[in-house]
């Protein structure tokens, strides 16, 4: 259900306005983000991309609400998440949202649907209905035949593959992805990057991707630079240029 977002926009998914984040050890204070604004439609791919330090994961961990911002406001699919308790923020992750991250995060003990189906039986989905919804998710990344296998008998792509079926499972509006190719070889790379463009053209999933490779940054719709804990560039990448561009031709 799309909720009214205080903007008139029912497209509008991610909605940050002011954000700081301010850590403070002792008397030392880091000033990680510095007055965040940013908009992102429904099935967007975005890509945030800067150097080491400069606030791109803090963005992801406060927007996803894994952390807490010190001011400012974010909203996202119309629901303003700063007056959520830690048990509502939770039901709302698991409800609104999937993770993908650089490491994986398999259980080693569990298979592959077992992995998948476990975020599912967290949040008290009946027994059945995870089993097959996390057959469906495995079914999405090409994973059918390697749902019995632990994720030690797999290759770093297939657990790639594996950790996004994982986040598919509960059916979210945002996949957030904490560079979600850093451990993985260029060939395999390119084909994480490619299934997750699919899935987006195929399931209007909304991606938002953290990353510091370029030849992947340039592959989402929309790049967002970050320095010294602020947005320095928000652009249209060539990619989402080359798709406008077939889209005014398949008009003709």
């Amino acid at each position: 259900m799309v909720m009214d977002n205080g903007s008139g926009d029912k497209d509008l998914i991610i909605e940050a306005i002011d954000v700081c984040k301010v850590y403070e050890s002792g008397r030392l204070k880091v000033q990680a983000l510095k007055g965040i604004n940013l908009h992102i439609q429904r099935g967007e791919v975005v890509a945030i991309m800067g150097p080491s330090g400069c606030g791109k994961t803090t963005l992801l961990n406060c927007l996803s609400g894994l952390d807490r911002i010190t001011s400012g406001v974010i909203r996202i699919a119309g629901q303003d998440i700063r007056g959520f308790s830690d048990r509502e923020q939770t039901a709302f992750r698991a409800r609104e949202m999937g993770f993908v991250f650089q490491t994986y995060n398999l259980l080693p003990v569990l298979t592959g649907l077992e992995n998948v189906e476990l975020p599912l039986l967290i949040s008290n989905v009946a027994p059945k209905e995870a089993r097959l919804r996390a057959r469906e998710s495995i079914e999405l990344v090409g994973l059918t035949k390697w749902a019995q296998h632990r994720p030690a008998e797999m290759s770093g792509g297939q657990c790639q593959r594996l950790a996004i079926a994982r986040a598919l499972a509960t059916a979210p509006s945002i996949v957030w992805a904490d560079e979600p190719t850093g451990a993985l070889d260029s060939q395999t790379s390119q084909e994480i990057i490619e299934l997750m463009l699919r899935l987006n053209r195929e399931h209007h999933l909304t991606f938002v991707w953290v990353t510091h490779a370029l030849e992947v940054a340039q592959q989402a719709g929309r790049l967002i630079t970050m320095r010294d804990g602020a947005v320095v560039s928000d652009r249209p990448t060539q990619a989402e240029n080359r798709a406008a561009l077939n889209t005014s031709l398949s008009d003709f």
